[in-house]
């Protein structure tokens, strides 16, 4: 006697699969930005990135892309909304918005917008392993599946300066990170970018984790690195901006809806 029929799979194109969406209008995409950079500060914000007034996200603006989209100065990141979201010209001027700037981090953010006309997000905090990695000086070694994103993908800006108040600084920096997708800023901290600010917010918390989980490994024993050619290939698969943003969604799903004001 035969079984029953098992069921038959479904049309793939019957399944849901989030991907990047298509603007109609650069309304829609700069509501779009400002939804996303709120969400990834409230996420930071959960995830204690957040030292005193440091760290910023930074988005560029789709119409007027000299212009970028920053937290306002002083206001703790689970707080904020839309509507607080302050813009700014690349001389640090707010030009809509009522609150200040951090002058001092828009420095930089603006330089490294200025360099890479690609990047839409910069991402940069004062997290507890980031700066421990950055006090050491090192770089990400390839000895997880997620370390090996940015294996050949970021570099060390190898030099400490003070708090990075003008251009010139904010261009060396830039310059560093050329078209790499991360810095460790020695003694500082770590700064990623993307092509969307999903993506730029993920590469921070992936790379906040891997330099937590490079320090543990290092303090328990000798780490074993993954060989060059196998790291390439992982870089290959996991480290675009379309793969961060696919990795990012969890977050922005249970940010927007368990604190569904930050879209006010």
């Amino acid at each position: 006697m035969s079984g029953p029929t098992p069921p038959l799979p479904l049309p793939t194109d019957r399944l849901r699969f989030a991907m990047p969406p298509m603007h109609e209008s650069v309304e829609d995409e700069r509501r779009h930005r400002k939804e996303r950079l709120a969400g990834a500060l409230r996420i930071f914000g959960r995830l204690g990135f957040e030292d005193g007034v440091s760290g910023h996200i930074t988005a560029r603006d789709p119409e007027f892309t000299d212009c970028f989209w920053v937290n306002p100065f002083g206001m703790p990141f689970r707080h904020v909304t839309v509507s607080d979201l302050v813009l700014a010209n690349q001389d640090g001027q707010v030009v809509e918005g009522g609150y200040h700037v951090n002058q001092a981090a828009f420095t930089v953010h603006a330089q490294v917008h200025a360099a890479r006309p690609d990047v839409v997000a910069v991402a940069h905090c004062h997290s507890v392993h980031g700066r421990a990695l950055a006090a050491l000086g090192e770089l990400l070694e390839p000895i997880t599946q997620e370390s090996c994103a940015f294996y050949e993908d970021h570099a060390l800006y190898d030099t400490y300066t003070g708090v990075s108040v003008d251009a010139e600084e904010g261009r060396r920096i830039a310059a560093v990170l050329g078209s790499r997708k991360a810095l460790v800023l020695r003694n500082h901290g770590l700064l990623t970018v993307g092509d969307s600010v999903d993506a730029a917010a993920w590469w921070f918390v992936s790379m906040e984790r891997s330099c937590q989980v490079q320090l543990t490994a290092q303090a328990a024993g000798r780490p074993v690195r993954i060989d060059h050619r196998m790291a390439v290939a992982t870089r290959e698969q996991l480290g675009g901006d379309l793969v961060a943003w696919i990795n990012y969604q969890p977050m922005w799903e249970d940010i927007s809806r368990s604190e569904p004001g930050l879209l006010s």
